[in-house]
């Protein structure tokens, strides 16, 4: 990606994407390659508290295998006092419900200032405890949080129902009311972007909040939760409670929680949808899985089409969900794209990602590692051919993967159809339109898709075509605050951010009142 900045390929026709928008490398400020960890412990009521158990867990660094810190492990008990502080701080007559809406969304775009205050340090913590590249971190990660906050800021006192012109001697309106106390459960992919996406509509229309970050990447959660308290917001409107699935689970199952959002994979979102029902039918939005389809036709810039498909797979290691990793090319322009992807795979520059040079830096942790490296295997063992990367990289410790691109894939293989989580590019070939379209639906999943070409025809008719909560024409992981983002099939239901994000945690009531029709 720095590469492509430097060239411009990218800034030619994704001006808005994760990180095109953003100056040359060169002016972003030094990273604190050390960040001091401050707050490592479980906050609830604006306060921060040791575990109940007095458990703890190690949160590793993905570049260097060592341990960052040790951070307090909430469990039921936790959970059951997080619960209570958000339900006492939703009743009526609390000071968050007192408040008048616009004061709300001040608050929330006090917590977006203080973010970007923050944002060096944030950015660097982030890259230490995730391994992203602070170039990524600094540019994408936590400006288009706090530009999150800021969108949803606005909202909050602009949410408002109708008047209803009903049948009879009746006055008729809709009140647009919080659903109650939401858990927030956030994958490690993208853990501050990801926490402000939730946080920002929950908060905006009134709600009340516990949150999960995920045991690999909890520090800027548990950092983001020291600026809630300092941004004004009353006790108990907003905790955090750090642990791994069990922690999660006794949210998602918890009777005095009205609302679960959660992010990650597809199996946890079964289980979590499964504990609604089984509880109290509370309200559950999931972002889950992808295997985007990304389709390249023949008559696209060649150049900026593999750079594109590039960035749309390679991206933050290949952990996006919303990731392009089903490329499919037209059969003309195949063996130029193959050869091209891999040339451009091979030169991607891997290794420490506080260096402003990296384009790649670890995977989360060893399982994702191997969980990737033995999806490579079975690419190789299925018959697809590897053109490029396929090992870990020699002389570096971490979770490092080589970015790798396989050729010749066939759309039954596991690497066309199970969900990687990585660095692996895996392109195929098509011939027409209508085959390419049933082939790309062809997947237990519907996140994202893809479609590169100059014939605006074309590009519409694929569009109306493809199942798949979001298409980019002509780019790829453009996400802003405005545009609703969600899935299809077993991607997910529910939509995060845009004003689609507010009814997710709105409840709508019907309010009937009698008009006399004589002065008594």
């Amino acid at each position: 990606m720095l590469r492509a900045l430097k060239t411009g390929a990218l800034l030619r026709g994704q001006s808005k994407n994760f990180v095109a928008a953003v100056a040359h490398y060169s002016s972003i400020p030094e990273p604190e390659t050390k960040p001091e960890i401050l707050y490592t412990g479980v906050f609830i009521n604006n306060e921060w508290h040791k575990s109940k158990s007095g458990k703890t867990f190690e949160t590793i660094n993905p570049t260097t295998e060592e341990s960052i810190a040790e951070i307090q492990c909430g469990e039921k008990e936790d959970i059951e006092l997080a619960v209570k502080a958000a339900r006492d701080a939703f009743k009526l007559g609390s000071p968050w419900r007192r408040m008048d809406a616009s004061d709300r969304g001040r608050l929330i775009t006090r917590l977006a200032d203080l973010l970007e205050r923050d944002r060096v340090y944030l950015a660097s913590l982030e890259t230490l405890d995730n391994g992203k590249p602070y170039f990524m971190s600094y540019n994408a990660d936590v400006p288009l949080s706090y530009k999150n906050l800021r969108y949803f800021g606005g909202w909050a006192d602009k949410i408002h129902g109708q008047t209803i012109p009903a049948d009879g001697d009746f006055f008729t309106y809709t009140r647009h009311e919080p659903v109650g106390v939401c858990g927030q459960i956030i994958p490690w992919n993208f853990p501050i972007l990801m926490m402000a996406w939730k946080l920002g509509p929950a908060l905006a229309t009134g709600n009340t909040i516990v949150l999960k970050p995920a045991e690999q990447t909890s520090l800027t959660a548990l950092y983001f939760a020291q600026l809630v308290k300092e941004a004004g917001f009353p006790e108990g409107v907003v905790n955090v409670v750090p642990g791994f699935g069990k922690t999660g689970a006794v949210l998602a199952n918890h009777c005095d929680v009205d609302k679960v959002a959660f992010t990650g994979s597809t199996d946890v979102g079964k289980l979590i949808q499964l504990a609604s029902g089984n509880t109290n039918l509370k309200r559950v939005t999931l972002e889950l899985g992808g295997k985007s389809p990304n389709i390249i036709l023949a008559d696209s810039d060649l150049d900026y089409a593999v750079e594109t498909a590039h960035f749309g797979l390679f991206f933050n290691m290949g952990q996006c969900c919303c990731a392009g990793s089903r490329t499919y090319v037209e059969d003309k322009i195949y063996d130029e794209f193959v050869e091209r992807s891999a040339e451009r795979a091979k030169k991607r520059t891997v290794g420490n990602p506080f260096d402003l040079k990296t384009e790649q830096g670890p995977q989360v942790n060893e399982e994702q590692m191997d969980k990737i490296l033995c999806m490579i295997n079975k690419g190789k063992d299925e018959g697809a051919k590897l053109v490029a990367g396929g090992n870990r990289p020699e002389g570096l410790p971490g979770y490092f993967v080589e970015p790798t691109v396989f050729a010749d894939v066939k759309d039954d293989m596991t690497i066309a159809r199970e969900e990687i989580f990585g660095p692996v590019q895996q392109i195929i070939r098509f011939s027409k339109l209508d085959e390419v379209i049933e082939r790309a639906n062809n997947s237990d999943y519907g996140l994202a898709a893809g479609v590169f070409t100059k014939d605006l025809d074309k590009a519409n008719y694929l569009v109306n075509g493809l199942r798949a909560g979001t298409v980019w024409v002509n780019t790829y992981n453009v996400l802003g605050a405005q545009a609703p983002f969600g899935g299809y099939k077993m991607s997910g239901h529910g939509r995060e951010n845009g004003e689609y994000a507010l009814s997710n945690y709105t409840e709508v009531k019907s309010v009937v009142v009698k008009v006399p029709q004589k002065n008594s």
